[in-house]
């Protein structure tokens, strides 16, 4: 916010920063809106997707809220960092953050006093999986009147058995990615305790299906080549995107109970990464044909998208704010900026096909004013860094005095 001051006419940093960290707004009815202005500039196409995924943020030190060792995706290892859990509408390429929710680590949770410093209300202090996190996004977008045609997920979510049952119980179609090693029946299995081996040592009493389970990666690899097919699974610039998928009908069972539903998966030929296979199952209807489900697989692409998106041209991840208003004010303002993108692309699309949100970043940074610079705002500028600089030693000098 202070090069912001800098460079934007009339901008004082005090007040940027009162509207960010204090000022007392409520994010959640701007956010609804942002979802209710997306679903008008996208809707009535059929292919509204809601997909839902998360991102981290690395921090330094313990005070930013929610802050803790844990993955860090971005990284790709464990890290200090915070964690949001983010929703995406969007239709084929068209795509825009619309809600999201701090993770609150048990270790935050179990301190109230540290959440209470760092204003989480009381309210949100309960402990909240990210999987309950993103169920709350997706019943909010109904409340909200947000239409769309089914909700995707990352296997993270995808095997959570819960989550798909919620998603059933709310009437959502889903298409969930799933991890290699999940047990599929590919045969509707039956339940029953198998008799002693011997007349010797404990007699079984858990049941058994039959026929037995496997894993998806272990089965998908004794299908013949013949089993995939060819199909289009999303437009590209550069042309349609192909690939070969599987398809088949197989049973899934809920955890530990004896409780089975039947469900599509479609596998994936990933020629783009070392895993080689990308699984996915969906409770769409069962007549639902090859070409449509390896459509609606395809689109998880484009929260992935709206994150880097976010990251890169609307300031999603440059932030030093610490509390909880000021994380959601934050990333309110994020999305509100990325829904004026989408609505300037679309607006523009018949004399600029190919705008993209580094062209309307940059035409920003062309065509907004900006602060004149003479010589006397230029060392106006550098005087007032330097006595906020000094402002800091000045408290660090205090910290570390004996007492």
């Amino acid at each position: 916010m202070e090069r912001m001051e800098e460079s934007v006419v009339d901008a004082e940093y005090e007040s940027m920063q009162n509207f960010i960290s204090d000022s007392p707004w409520a994010h959640q009815p701007v956010l609804d809106q942002i979802a209710r202005d997306a679903a008008g500039l996208i809707g009535g196409t059929g292919d509204v997707f809601l997909n839902v995924d998360e991102s981290a943020f690395s921090k330094k030190g313990r005070s930013s809220v929610g802050v803790s060792r844990q993955w860090n995706g971005r990284q790709g290892k464990v890290d200090n960092c915070q964690v949001g859990v983010f929703a995406a509408l969007g239709s084929h390429d068209k795509a825009v953050l619309v809600d999201a929710r701090l993770y609150l680590p048990d270790e935050w949770v179990n301190d109230k006093k540290r959440c209470r410093k760092a204003g989480v209300p009381d309210k949100h202090i309960r402990r909240r999986s990210k999987v309950d996190l993103a169920l709350e996004m997706i019943a909010h977008a109904r409340e909200n009147g947000i239409d769309h045609q089914w909700v995707g997920a990352d296997a993270f979510y995808g095997n959570d058995s819960r989550f798909r049952r919620e998603l059933e119980m709310m009437g959502e179609l889903y298409m969930v990615d799933v991890h290699k090693d999940m047990i599929i029946y590919p045969e509707k299995p039956s339940f029953a305790v198998p008799p002693p081996a011997s007349s010797r040592g404990r007699k079984p009493t858990r049941p058994k299906a039959e026929p037995a389970g496997v894993r998806v990666d272990e089965w998908v690899r004794m299908q013949p080549e013949s089993a995939f097919k060819t199909v289009t699974v999303r437009s590209c610039p550069g042309g349609p995107l192909t690939a070969p998928i599987l398809h088949r009908m197989v049973w899934l069972r809920d955890d530990e109970s004896l409780n089975i539903r039947q469900v599509h998966l479609i596998v994936r030929v990933d020629g783009s990464s070392d895993a080689k296979y990308k699984f996915s199952i969906s409770n769409a209807p069962e007549g639902t044909s090859m070409e449509r489900l390896a459509f609606i697989q395809s689109q998880r692409y484009w929260i992935e998208r709206a994150i880097q998106d976010a990251k890169s041209y609307t300031g999603m991840a440059e932030y030093q704010v610490r509390g909880w208003t000021a994380w959601h004010h934050h990333m309110t303002m994020v999305m509100l900026a990325q829904l004026f993108m989408l609505e300037t692309r679309i607006k523009n699309a018949e004399a600029y096909e190919l705008l993209s949100p580094a062209d309307v970043k940059e035409l920003l940074n062309y065509f907004l004013p900006k602060r004149k610079i003479s010589e006397e705002e230029v060392f106006r500028q550098m005087e007032k860094r330097h006595y906020k600089r000094k402002k800091v030693h000045i408290n660090l000098l205090k910290r570390n005095l004996p007492k």
